[in-house]
């Protein structure tokens, strides 16, 4: 957490080799502290800034693997909340405490019955990125391909007030998606934390205090 604090002051001034140091510092730090990737600080991040979690809520987190989302999930919500994980791999970690359940799905054709014993869900994540390519608009493409699962799923997975966060590529198309979504939801925030790579594409974006499934037909219709 102070590593946050600490690029807030320093700002834009840090050069490629500060930027580089510092990811190396994110990844050292999970290791130290129980995590199985970086971005968890991203996540950590947002609910410092947010305050996403508390006690008991019921969270989905869509393409959980490697799993670092989904621990802190579960640290937040505690033995009282319900973490649930989706993923074509199930997380190989075996850390979890009871309240997390994971279920080997894929996202793209996920069946309704996997998750609907535990519906409806205060907060749905989804940190989905499809293996790049190297060819910018393949994997902008793909990246919006996931972002539009992920949201089939949040908008009959959220209960009234939830939020929905998730990450997408950058690109004209992303925007549209995003600016779709935001008359269902009460605010929309676009967010790059600092743990984000300088040359990575992704961009966050929170959607706060859901407006019910009353207004999706009306949205998407305008798609």
């Amino acid at each position: 957490m102070a590593l946050i604090f600490l690029l807030d002051l320093l700002g834009t001034s840090l050069t490629i080799k500060d930027r580089q140091r510092l990811d190396d510092h994110y990844s050292r730090l999970a290791r130290k502290e129980g995590y199985p990737a970086r971005s968890v600080y991203k996540l950590e991040e947002f609910d410092m800034k947010y305050k996403l979690f508390r006690p008991g809520l019921k969270v989905l987190d869509l393409g959980c693997a490697p799993g670092g989302w989904t621990l802190y999930a579960a640290g937040k919500v505690g033995p009282r909340g319900l973490v649930v994980g989706l993923d074509l791999n199930k997380p190989s970690s075996s850390a979890f405490p009871e309240q997390v359940k994971l279920f080997e799905s894929d996202l793209l054709a996920m069946e309704p019955e996997v998750i609907a014993p535990f519906k409806p869900f205060d907060l749905v994540l989804s940190d989905m990125a499809p293996k790049t390519t190297g060819r910018s608009e393949v994997d902008q493409s793909r990246s919006l391909e996931l972002c539009q699962a992920a949201w089939q799923i949040a908008k009959d997975a959220l209960k009234p007030t939830g939020a929905f966060l998730f990450k997408v590529f950058q690109s004209p198309q992303a925007d549209i998606l995003a600016k779709n979504l935001a008359p269902l939801f009460g605010r929309q925030l676009w967010l790059k934390p600092k743990a984000t790579r300088k040359q990575s594409m992704e961009i966050f974006i929170l959607n706060l205090k859901f407006k019910g499934h009353s207004q999706t037909g009306n949205s998407e219709n305008r798609q």
